[in-house]
């Protein structure tokens, strides 16, 4: 009866204490989630509920399998091993779950009450990375603890560490390009190159970065493609970042019109345009004739919006609100080919 007993009591006692410590966590984070609303961290460890759960049972199990009698013989030591691993990996990801948390509470609360767009960005590009290679890190500490569980792994080990110069020398130099990709990632992290949402020009497509991560970047382009690109790419060569700093930016619009058009009259009409357009931040305008040809005049509309995306738009609006104006007052203004002889050139016979 004693015998039949024992792993009941064992599996029971792991299972209500289990369930009992969860919940009492719990009901402890919700309270002092409603106790302090200002920050999302006691919200946030509410994730760790299941794994600390899974790591207060296989603790109790590791514990008290063997007292309990559940399994005899040879696989007495098969279950010691798995409890082990699971006890192994339920300590590493409640460890991942905690610290991905407090990054997580620290960005928000940092979100919450600053208004520089930039160090907010730059923010979240770098606790994404740290998250990263935190949990890579935590990930191979667990595999080695598990495999050194395993004695004949750990005899392998040892004979290993002997040559492990050369395996290293080996594996640096097959691994060239995945450890360059790594420092790079880490670089622009900490570098402050290119932060998530900054709009960049790579390979002559201009796109907002939408992922950062330790050995690829993705940028989504105005037609929403998605081109990724080693983060490699952005250490080694040059590119445009239209939002590093100061978002603000100046553009222009070329036009190409006849000698006889009005450009004092033109310049009063492209000032209305941008003072009914929402793009035009008010900072700097202008109309100037910057070349000549023999049958045109070059004409550069000059304007300014808070980003590159109202210069897009803005750019759009001028140049369509300009050539209605020309077309609509003042057509003669229109580039055209001449078929008719100069005034006061002589007849040919």
């Amino acid at each position: 009866m004693e015998d039949a007993l024992r792993p009941v009591v064992v599996v029971g006692t792991a299972a209500a204490v289990t369930v009992a410590v969860g919940y009492a966590v719990d009901r402890a984070l919700r309270a002092a989630d409603a106790r302090h609303p200002e920050t999302p961290l006691w919200h946030l460890l509410r994730r760790c509920r299941l794994p600390l759960q899974v790591l207060i049972c296989a603790a109790i199990l590791r514990g008290g399998y063997r007292a309990a009698h559940v399994v005899r013989g040879r696989h007495l030591t098969a279950t010691g091993e798995v409890l082990t691993l699971t006890l192994i990996a339920a300590t590493a990801w409640l460890t991942v779950r905690g610290v991905t948390a407090v990054t997580d509470s620290a960005y928000a609360r940092y979100a919450a009450v600053s208004r520089d767009v930039a160090k907010i960005s730059r923010l979240r590009t770098q606790s994404t990375l740290i998250q990263r290679v935190f949990t890579a890190a935590v990930g191979v500490i667990a595999a080695a603890s598990m495999l050194f569980t395993f004695p004949a792994m750990r005899t392998l080990g040892a004979s290993m560490l002997a040559s492990a110069g050369i395996i290293g020398i080996v594996a640096g130099v097959a691994a060239q390009s995945t450890l360059g990709n790594l420092f790079a990632g880490l670089q622009i992290a900490f570098g402050d190159m290119v932060r998530i949402g900054d709009n960049v020009v790579v390979d002559g497509e201009w796109g907002t970065v939408e992922e950062i991560t330790l050995t690829y970047l993705v940028v989504r382009t105005w037609d929403e493609r998605r081109i990724t690109m080693p983060v490699s790419y952005f250490t080694g060569r040059p590119f445009e970042n239209w939002t590093r700093g100061d978002p603000r930016m100046t553009g222009t619009v070329l036009l190409h019109v006849d000698h006889a058009t009005p450009v004092d009259a033109m310049r009063k009409r492209l000032h209305e345009i941008l003072e009914q357009a929402p793009e035009w931040d008010h900072r700097a305008w202008n109309l100037v004739v910057i070349d000549t040809t023999p049958t045109t005049l070059q004409l550069r509309a000059l304007l300014t919006a808070k980003d590159a995306g109202d210069l897009f738009d803005l750019r759009c609006v001028v140049r369509e609100g300009l050539v209605a104006w020309l077309r609509d007052e003042h057509p003669y203004a229109l580039p055209r080919v001449s078929t008719a002889e100069a005034p006061g050139a002589p007849m040919t016979g």
